[in-house]
This record gives C-alpha cells, sequence and structure tokens, in this order.
C-alpha cells in the first residue's frame, strides 16, 4: 500500500543512565544512593542482568552492558565470602564498562562496594519492591526504550474498545471521521502523526507525539483541542493498534471485497494487522461503519465470523435441497394477516 512504501523504523541504539534513571524513578520508585558521574553513561540493551555467576567468578558470559540487578542471592553470596574474596570479586566485576546497578528490597551496599562504584563511575540505585516486580518494571520499561517504532499519518481512535487507524490520502477526511467517531462518545487517541511501537510479539502500540498530543486539524475550521471541547473522557494516551482502515475514494471499475471472507492484512513492524479496505464517496456514513468494523472485530475475537457463518448456511441449503423431492419455499405461514 502506497502509505506504507516510505515508513522509516526508528530504533535506538542506547539511552543515557540519567534518562533511565529520571523516568524509572517517577514511575517505579527508583532511588538513586550514590552521587557519581555515571548518569552519562548508556545502556544499550534492553534487556537486564543478574550477576551472579560473574560474582563467583565465572565471566566468560558475563552481560555486562545490560543494567545489573543485586537481589538478595546477590547479597547473601557476597556477605559468605571473607573480606578479601569479596574484595576480589568486586574488582574483578568493576573492571568491565557497567551501565548501572539496581539493588532490591532496599538493600543498600556496603562503604565498600560504594568506592568502586565511585571509582568506576557507576551509578547505583535501589528499590522497595521485590527482585521479581523490579526485574519485571524495569525489563518493560527498557524493552519500550528500544522497541522499533514508525510514523504513520493517519488518525487513531478507539472505537468499543477496538484501535482504529484511518489512513488514506490527505484530504480524504480522516480528521472529519475521527472528530464524528469522538462526537458519538469513543475516544482519540491521536490524529495526523501516529507513533506506532512494536510492543513484544504481535502487539502494535499507537500514541500520539508530545507535540501534538489531541489536537486535531479541521480543513477550512483550523486547530482545536479535542481534550478542551470534550472532556478527559474523549481522550486516550495510548492504545493497541487492532484495525488498519484504509479510506480511498470510489472506483467503479475496481472489485471490492463483498463477503468479508478474504482476510487481508497490512504487515507494519513484523506484526500483521487485519485490514479493511473502504470505499468512499459522499453521502456514505462512515462513522457508522467504522463503529460495525470495531463491533465486528469484536464478534470474531470471540468467535463468531458473519461471513462463516452465512457460507456455512448456504453450503447447508444446498445440501437440504439436493436431498429433497419436491421443492418448498415455505413451510409454513403463520396467522398473521396484516
Amino acid at each position: 500500500m502506497k502509505f506504507l512504501e516510505n515508513l522509516i523504523e526508528i530504533k535506538k541504539d542506547s539511552i543515557e543512565v540519567g534518562f533511565f534513571y529520571e523516568n524509572c524513578h517517577r514511575l517505579f520508585g527508583l532511588n538513586l544512593i550514590a552521587e557519581n558521574d555515571g548518569f552519562s553513561k548508556k545502556i544499550r540493551d534492553y534487556s537486564i542482568h543478574r550477576p551472579g555467576l560473574a560474582l563467583a567468578g565465572f565471566l566468560e558470559l558475563f552481560s555486562y552492558n545490560r543494567v545489573q540487578i543485586f537481589g538478595n542471592t546477590e547479597i547473601r553470596f557476597l556477605h559468605s565470602l571473607t573480606p578479601q574474596k569479596r574484595t576480589e570479586a568486586l574488582q574483578k566485576f568493576f573492571n568491565y564498562d557497567i551501565p548501572c546497578i539496581v539493588f532490591s528490597n532496599n538493600h543498600v551496599p556496603e562503604d565498600s562496594f560504594l568506592q568502586f562504584a565511585k571509582e568506576r563511575n557507576v551509578s547505583i540505585f535501589n528499590s522497595a519492591l521485590p527482585t521479581t516486580k523490579v526485574v519485571y518494571f524495569l525489563s518493560d520499561f527498557l524493552e519500550d526504550q528500544f522497541a522499533p517504532q514508525v510514523t504513520i499519518h493517519g488518525s487513531f481512535v478507539d472505537v468499543y474498545g477496538i484501535g482504529l487507524l484511518f489512513v488514506g490520502r490527505s484530504g480524504i477526511g480522516k480528521s472529519e471521521i475521527a472528530l464524528d467517531l469522538v462526537e458519538r462518545g469513543h475516544r482519540l487517541v491521536a490524529d495526523d502523526l501516529i507513533l506506532a511501537t512494536r510492543k513484544g510479539e504481535g502487539v502494535l502500540m499507537g500514541s500520539g507525539t508530545k507535540l501534538m498530543k489531541h489536537f486535531m486539524e479541521i480543513r477550512g475550521l483550523g486547530l482545536i483541542n479535542v481534550e478542551k471541547i470534550f472532556g478527559v473522557r474523549a481522550i486516550r494516551y495510548q492504545k493497541r493498534i487492532e484495525v488498519l482502515v484504509v479510506l480511498e475514494e470510489w472506483d467503479p471499475q475496481k472489485e471490492y471485497t463483498r463477503t468479508g471472507l478474504e482476510n487481508l492484512t497490512t504487515n507494519i513492524l513484523g506484526v500483521n494487522i487485519p485490514t479493511i479496505i473502504l470505499p468512499i464517496f459522499p453521502g456514505k456514513n462512515v462513522t457508522v461503519i467504522a463503529e460495525i468494523i470495531a463491533l465486528n472485530y469484536l464478534l470474531k475475537h470471540y468467535g463468531y465470523d458473519a461471513a462463516k457463518d452465512m457460507k456455512s448456511r448456504i453450503e447447508k441449503g444446498i445440501l437440504e435441497k439436493m436431498n429433497q423431492k419436491f421443492e418448498r419455499t415455505v413451510d409454513y405461514f403463520e396467522h398473521d394477516f396484516e
């Protein structure tokens, strides 16, 4: 499709430790333990690492370039060593260019540990959360930061809980359709420039840019703020992209789907998004059709497909006709003579 031909994938190769701390402090209550110059260091991997084997001396597979998590196991292991063995283990550990270290369960490292970190400019943080939750939250945050992204020109609306992304040529009416849906009680995620992010396997999240947020441009009117006009209930900050609706002018020479048995999809960042090519012309109620698209997607999600149901009925009817000796168009008239 034409709107996908020039999509440019955006992918971060690193983030700074300072950015990591600023956001994780706000989101998960991460605390800074040691003031040093480590905030400018780079995190280049979205995975995290628990360095138990590295502290024990096995360094061949040490993933030193990841955020290091120290939980109860690592703390108890260090405490089990003699002071000399502990110093040797920490010297070997800090010989690597480690981006930062996070202690779980409100653990605070000893002064010798902090001294090694200061000499190597390694930032030290801790969290009151247990290790499993620290691993989960930080992994989720880092995965988001390193996830591949593309920007798509369109309008993105949450309709009955289904994320519909409208695309098409400039001026075809994407924003007007989105505005009509918002007026009918649905929620705008973003308009004009949609930031699509692959979240895990098979999940594509859509959001607006920081600059535009929930502003819309209506040709002939100008810019409007949907949140200010319709209230906070009319907006969302992000939503999963579940159906792609491609708007195009009606072409009488083109064959459009009539049954819905064809399952057209569009691949965006490796995720196959169900796609509907919707021809439009003056007077066509696209807003109502958009609502039906969302409801029909919900029915399919819960196991009912109208096109397959009708196909099954037709095939069953053909078999029944073939087995009948006499054709009857009506079996019985009820006593209703209105």
